[in-house]
This record gives structure tokens, sequence and C-alpha cells, in this order.
């Protein structure tokens, strides 16, 4: 065994101690019910008690408050073993990465499957965005981390379902919110929502303008949310939900090179300005969804969407760089699920059907070192289609033991015409045809304590944009999908009162990693042999007294390439770390909240080193950022007032919000733009009036 297998295999003795210890102070301390959490984002709804898998449900509202509402990381970043980066460039959107999936894309949220509401984010080539989410409509959010395609299909590392509110039991109807802040920040948002008789409804508008940390990083974003439901019967609900944002100005100030880091943190790369790199998007969709809880002594579900999203990128560099499309999307899913009683067992199950299709309109132009457009490089339709067949059961074995099952077939079909024919006609056909699998068994050792042993499988197609091929002449057929094996170990307890813990080791092995590389000034993308990803992820919640609690989140990971052979650098990797993923992730958060309705709460968040590229010689150092925020709420009548202000990054430490992995690497390393800087310390301050 080599010496660094020893040390992992040493750090997973150690935990199983801990977890032996654990479920002995779980059976000793005093058991304290707690009402019962349902998860629905998991196909089959169940108690998180019951959840074989590593599952967190974060309360929004508690979350968010003091918070700007900027980014979707003011929320999840409590949550073990998901890493959230690139919170200031609205142009490239947030990065979001859990167990290591998802951190090698350029921008937006690649290897997770996110949902809204039910309806999915994640158009079926694999890609998904964030940027519609309005932040201030946020009721809930449920993440399952690790491999998932079990229940959703295409996509390697979990699950993040967002729920916004729907009208019914909000504690005040209407609420006004306006937030000032450094970098010229200025945000508004207006809702109301509310039941009347067998309706429900909800209405919200927010408008954000910030000019931002660095230059040519401004934004100014416009969102809308609405949903109407109608209780038609005491079992049957019809919903309809309709979404709507706008970005015309969304600038990109590019990453630096080390040297640029140095001369000047808040510099936009030289040929940003020039350009006006940036974007422009807006997006609408409308969903629509029907529940029966009476068919045939179960529950049944349809639902289907729309979405039009049109975009426009001038990317930081001249050349190939000007990108246009029009994407509708639209889809339709249905499942049935129901319980039932076997020789005197609890059975639940659920079967289902998901299909979504996506068009894509795109263009191409060159531009030139002065911005002026050259000539069209690229025009070509672009259609993708995911079908999706699903079964999963729940079966009680004995009063404390329950088996979980799932089964699924996906076909993903990606095509592209090209109707820019003087340079080659890259025209071409994917089909991919896969199936996942699940098994997992939850074993109630007390009303304290679950412990969970799980194994599944999980795959990740190749997206448009990565089965690009660098010699031309359609798609990169050397590109295939990803494969994952997972197996994970964890347990949910409850000690002493109110307290609660979560823990979770898991171990996923990748066959052909899809990883990046740049080739002159273009991203591609290729297999790699073999990764692996193994880890613990710790979180621990509770009350410390009546007016004070704390959260924690911790997360070590090794994230290793166990064969590969970057051919684009010049360098066999295997045995190296995979880039832009740290070893750990730390969160913690003391909140006060005292009478007259004063509060106070500080969060830490720690990152430690991580590396840039494949090689490892860009070593990017470790990361400390301290928030401080509070404020103080009054009551009048039926209204409530919150006056509030916070500091982000309070001791002023210079980091990275982003890094571009794998950037420019075809050319030497002291040339390659990997660095977004973020901001110092900033203040901000707001003021809430519900009533």
């Amino acid at each position: 065994m080599t010496r660094q297998g020893g040390a992992v295999l040493a750090r997973w003795r150690h935990v199983a101690c801990g977890v032996a210890l654990a479920a002995g102070t779980a059976q000793a301390a005093p058991v304290h019910e707690l009402a019962p959490v349902r998860i629905d984002g998991m196909r089959l709804e169940r108690s998180l008690a019951d959840a074989p898998a590593a599952v967190a449900v974060v309360d929004t509202e508690a979350a968010q408050q003091g918070q700007p509402r900027l980014q979707l990381d003011e929320t999840l970043s409590r949550v073990p073993g998901l890493m959230l980066t690139n919170r200031y460039n609205y142009a490239q959107n947030l990065r979001l990465s859990s167990r290591g999936f998802g951190a090698r894309a350029p921008f937006g949220v690649r290897g997770l499957r996110v949902r809204v509401d039910g309806f999915p984010e994640t158009v079926p080539d694999g890609q998904s965005q964030v940027d519609s989410i309005d932040l201030d409509s946020l009721r809930d959010a449920t993440v399952l981390r690790g491999p998932a395609s079990v229940l959703y299909g295409n996509g390697s590392g979990g699950v993040v379902d967002l729920n916004t509110y729907d009208g019914r039991n909000m504690a005040y109807g209407r609420e006004l919110r306006v937030t000032a802040g450094e970098h010229g920040l200025r945000k508004a948002h207006l809702h109301a929502g509310g039941e009347e008789g067998d309706w429900s409804y909800y209405g919200g508008v927010t408008g954000l303008r910030y000019e931002g940390y660095r230059d040519q990083s401004e934004v100014e974003k416009y969102q809308a949310i609405g949903r109407v439901g109608w209780q038609m019967t005491p079992a049957q609900r019809l919903e309809f939900v309709l979404t709507a944002m706008d970005i015309p100005r969304g600038e990109d100030p590019g990453g630096l090179t080390a040297a640029q880091v140095k001369a000047d943190r808040r510099a936009a790369v030289p040929m940003a300005p020039r350009l006006d790199a940036g974007q422009e998007v807006s997006q609408q969709r409308l969903g629509v969804r029907y529940r029966h809880d009476d068919v045939a002594g179960g529950q049944y579900q349809v639902q289907t969407f729309i979405a039009r999203r049109d975009f426009e990128q001038q990317l930081p560099f001249p050349g190939n760089s000007h990108i246009e499309y029009q994407r509708l999307f639209y889809g339709l899913s249905t499942d049935y699920s129901r319980e039932l009683m076997v020789a005197g067992r609890a059975q639940r199950f659920v079967v289902g059907l998901d299909a979504d299709a996506q068009r894509d309109d795109r263009d191409r132009h060159s531009v030139n070192a002065s911005g002026q457009t050259t000539g069209r490089t690229a025009e070509e339709k672009q259609a993708a289609s995911a079908v999706g067949v699903f079964a999963q059961l729940d079966s009680a074995l004995t009063d404390q033991l329950l088996l979980s099952l799932g089964l699924r077939h996906d076909t993903v079909r990606l095509r592209i015409n090209d109707r820019f024919l003087s340079d080659g006609d890259d025209s071409g056909t994917q089909r991919f045809h896969e199936q996942s699998y699940s098994a997992g068994l939850t074993w109630h050792y007390s009303d304290a304590l679950q412990l969970y042993l799980t194994g599944s499988t999980a795959f990740e197609t190749p997206t448009f944009t990565e089965l690009a091929n660098p010699v031309g002449g359609g798609f990169d057929s050397q590109l295939g999908p990803q494969k994952a094996r997972n197996q994970e170990l964890g347990l949910r307890s409850l000690i002493g009162a109110g307290w609660w813990s979560t823990l979770a080791l898991y171990r996923v092995d990748v066959k052909d990693e899809i990883t990046p590389y740049e080739l002159q000034g273009r991203t591609f993308y290729r297999n790699a042999a073999r990764t692996r990803r193994q880890g613990l992820e710790l979180g621990i919640e509770g009350p410390l007294s009546e007016q004070w609690s704390l959260a924690l989140a911790y997360t070590w990971a090794h994230n290793q390439f166990r064969r590969f052979d970057d051919v684009q650098q010049g360098a066999d990797v295997s045995g190296l770390r995979m880039p832009g993923l740290p070893r750990h992730i730390a969160f913690a958060e003391l909140a006060w909240r005292g009478g007259l309705g004063y509060y106070a709460i500080s969060d830490l968040r720690f990152v430690s080193d991580q590396y840039a590229e494949n090689t490892n010689q860009t070593r990017v150092a470790s990361s400390t950022l301290v928030g401080l925020r509070g404020g103080r709420q009054w009551r009048f009548g039926d209204g409530e007032l919150d006056l509030y202000s916070g500091i982000n990054n309070l001791f002023d430490r210079e980091y990275f919000a982003n890094l571009r992995i794998n950037a420019n690497s075809d050319r030497p390393l002291a040339q390659r733009g990997y660095f977004e800087p973020g901001p110092g310390r900033t203040v901000y301050a707001g003021v809430a009036w519900k009533w």
C-alpha cells in the first residue's frame, strides 16, 4: 500500500470510530421529538429520515436573513460537499460543484440537475443556468449530493431542488425590500401573495443594478415571477408558474494572469473594455402542473413547461468571440406513486417518464481588436432531446430496516445542422443510451439516529459545446459520456436538545472523465481515463441557548486523476489533484437573535489551497472570509419593519472569487489568465417592510 493510500485508509478508520461513538451518544442522549421533514426532490416523496443519501434541506428565510441576496451561495454555502464560486461575474454566472462535479464548467452549472418549483433548469445536453432564479422569492432548498442519474438522468453530481412561495401559509402577504451598498449596489424587490377560497397566488418583481468591484463588471438585471394555484377538489390541484428574466447588460472583465493581478486586482483584461465584453440575456418560462392525490389509491402528477431564452455574448478576446443563440426548451413529465402493504410490510413505489427537448438557433461572428465585426464564422441549428423512464421502490424489510431501489433508462440525442458551409460541413448526430441504478439500506437505529449505506451509478454526456471538434468536421467522435460509480455510508443523528448532525463518507470512481483544455483561445474537451473522488462531509446545527445558535459544515475531499496523459499540456497527470477543487472547505455561522427584535449573525468560509490546471504547477493559496450582518425587526400591528446592514470580507482579505480552470493552456504558464479577484471589505444596508 502506498503511503498516501495508507493515510486515506487511516482517515476512514477514524471516521468509522466516530460513527460508532455517535451511535453511542445518540442512544444515551434523551430523545427530543421534532417535526418530520419531508422531501420531494428525490421523486419518491419520503421523510428525510428515510432517505438513503446525503440530503440537506435549507430554510432559505433564516439563511438569507440580513443578506443582500445577490447569489445562491448565500443560501447554500452551509451545505457540506458543495462549492460555489464566481459570485461577482454575472456574465459567466454562478459556478456550483458537488463532490467535485461541475468544477470544470467555464460558466454556469454543469454535472448537476437544477430544478425550480419542480421544473428543470437543466437542458437535455446537461447544462444549467441559475440566473433566472429570484432569490427573494425562495421558500426552501433541498440539495442531494452524489450521483443522481437514477432520479433525473444526465448528471453526475446531484440535485439542487428549489421552491418559491406559492401564496399559501405566508406569514405576510406583501413585502417591499430595498438594498444598497458599495460598488454601486442597488437592488429592490416587491411581492404579494395569499389565498382566496380555493385559489392561491404569488407575484414578485426584482431589479438589480451593480457596478461591480472590477472594471468592466457592471450588471443590470430584472426578474418577475407569478404563481396561481387552484384547489379543484380536496384531492386535485392545478398550478401555473410564469417566470421572466432580462439582463440588458452583464459585463465580463475576464481572467487575469498572475502578473496582472499583482499590478491591479480591480482591472479587467485589456481587451475586455475595448470589446465591451459581456452578455445580454432574456428568458421566459411557463409551467403547468396537475396533481391528483387519489387515483387508484395513489398519487398521479403530470406537468409540462415551455421556455424561451435569447442570448448574446462577446467574449473578452478578439477572433471568433461573438456568440448568439435563440433557444426553445420544452418538456413533459408524469409519474404515479402509491403506498401499500405487502405481507404486513409497508411498500412505496413510483414509476414515471420524463421527456425534454431543446432547439437552438446559433450564430458566431469574428471580431477584430477594435471591436468591429468582420464576418460570420458559424450558423447552425442545434437540437437535443432526452427521454427517461424510471421506477423506485422503498420496502420496509423490518420495523427498523428500509430497502430502497431505483432503476432508470435514458436516451439522449444531440443533432447539429450546419448552415455555414464555407469552412466545411460540421453537421452531425450523437445518440446515447444509458442505464442508471441505485440500491440503499436505511437503518433506524433509534428515533435519534439513522444510518444508511447506498450504491449508485450515474452518467454525464458531453454537451454541444464540449462535443466541438478541434480539427473541424462535426462532432468529436472520440468524446463519449463519463460514467460514475458511487459508494456512500452516512448517518443522521439528533443529539441533545435540538442538535442535528449529519455525516457522509463517499467514494466515486469515474471512467472517461470529461476534462477541458484551451486551443487558440477556445475551449475543447477530452476524456480523461480514470478519476476518483472520495471524501467526508460533516454538518452540525443547533441552539446554544434560547438566543444563540450555531451551524457548522466541513468537507474533506480528495479528487484525483488516477490515469490521464494530458497531451495538450505535455504531461502525464496521473496521481495529481484535479484542478479547481480544494482539499478542505469549512463553513461556520454563529447567530444571536435577542429580545426586542435585534439579531446579529457572523459567518466564516474557509477554502484550502487548490490548483488552476491539470499539471498542478499553479497553486492558488487558501482563503478565509468572514462576514458580519445584523439588524432589528419592529412589529407594528399586522406589519413588520426590518432594518439590516452587513459587511462582507470583514478583514479585507485578498482572494479569488473564481478560477478559469485550464485557461489558455496552449500558452506558457505565466501568460495564462486563471484569476478573477474578489472584492475586499464591502458594506451594504437595507430595509424590508412586510404587511
